[in-house]
């Protein structure tokens, strides 16, 4: 008889991509009048640029989405730069939508100026941006560059679109510093909200930010102008485990390829974080669920999931899916996994996904 635990020796994911977050939200200013223009006058204020959910980045760095070496960095722009552009723009007909991300300090003394930062969402300012870039290197966004002579010329959003690179959050986030990761996060999750959520989801009249972009005002007077905030979807993400210490993989039927992952989807109204885990389970494989334990959490802004991670001992290992949501599963011991992802038979999921990093946790190393 089988009494090893498999369980027994898990511990939480030590770290997430997109949980790096090292920045001082300063949620207390947020209410400030004209908290973004007083910002953007700071000379060490720096703006992180998003559109339709992808960070700008310099020019050339796009190329970088497709290697392991290298860091990448956000283009971050001098607050005055954009704080013309905003001036020239004014109101929400102008389509920007500057978010204000919080601070750092700029050294260990607790004098030092802090460094504050600022989103600019240019989704609805300009006709549209590439997905990513994966061009030659060109020179980067810097005080000394041609670009920064065309933002003071006041036509830096106009000419965003071939002046850098767009990465989205999963070819970014691996590639960067945790303050990096922190910031563009927030600022994706934030701004594609604003740009799905144009209306009163109450009384159907448009909206406008509010509360340094962390909110929506409804612009009904005679419906109270209320204040909106960002809708956030739990979801449970979940690696499953047997008495053999197998670990269950299964491929989706919306995914192209061979791609491969852990167990996940939506917690439904009134569910608890556990009883979801053993509900999509045994939906989409027909396997029952035990234990359930806590590894960690990050957010996936697409659009506003919050992913939370669990490891699950199975109480049942034969397989039934459900040949709707999921096309196939299967039991894989180390060895079995290797062979399957050293052949190409199975795809693993990317480094910016909460998932890879459960798999790692199973598997005792970093996936290559």
């Amino acid at each position: 008889m089988n009494t090893f635990s498999p369980l027994a020796l898990t511990r939480t994911l030590p770290f997430l991509p997109l949980a790096q977050g090292t920045i001082d939200y300063e949620v207390a200013r947020r209410g400030e009048d004209g908290l973004i223009e007083s910002v953007l006058t700071e000379p060490t204020t720096r703006v992180l640029l998003i559109s339709n959910g992808n960070i700008a980045v310099p020019k050339g760095q796009g190329a970088l989405v497709d290697y392991d070496a290298g860091r990448m960095r956000p283009a971050l722009l001098p607050g005055d730069y954009v704080l013309g552009e905003l001036a020239s723009r004014r109101g929400s007909a102008s389509g920007l939508v500057p978010i204000f991300l919080g601070s750092e300090r700029a050294g260990e003394a607790s004098a030092a100026r802090p460094v504050h930062y600022v989103a600019l969402d240019i989704t609805r300012a300009v006709p549209s941006v590439p997905d990513s870039a994966t061009v030659a290197a060109d020179h980067g966004f810097d005080p000394d560059s041609d670009d920064a002579a065309a933002a003071a010329a006041g036509n830096l959003i106009a000419q965003a679109a071939k002046r850098f690179d767009w990465v989205d959050l999963r070819g970014f986030a691996p590639h960067v510093s945790a303050r990096d990761a922190g910031l563009a996060t927030s600022a994706v999750t934030v701004s594609i909200w604003h740009n799905r959520q144009r209306f009163c989801p109450c009384c159907g009249a448009p909206v406008e930010p509010a509360l340094g972009g962390w909110a929506q005002r409804c612009t009904n007077d005679a419906d109270g102008r209320r204040i909106l905030f960002p809708r956030i979807e739990p979801a449970v993400i979940t690696a499953i485990v047997d008495g053999h210490d197998r670990l269950l993989l299964q491929h989706n039927a919306a995914w192209r390829g061979n791609l491969y992952s852990v167990s996940a989807g939506f917690v439904e109204a009134g569910e608890n974080l556990e009883h979801a885990a053993r509900r999509e389970a045994l939906e989409e494989t027909g396997i029952r669920l035990g234990e359930v334990r806590y590894l960690g959490s990050q957010p996936w802004p697409f659009p506003a999931s919050l992913m939370m991670a669990f490891k699950a001992q199975a109480l049942s290992t034969e397989i039934h899916v459900d040949h709707e949501e999921t096309a196939d599963a299967q039991w894989f011991t180390r060895d079995e996994f290797t062979s399957a992802m050293i052949s190409g038979r199975i795809g693993v999921p990317g480094k910016a996904t909460i998932a890879r990093y459960m798999i790692e946790e199973w598997y005792g190393q970093p996936l290559s």
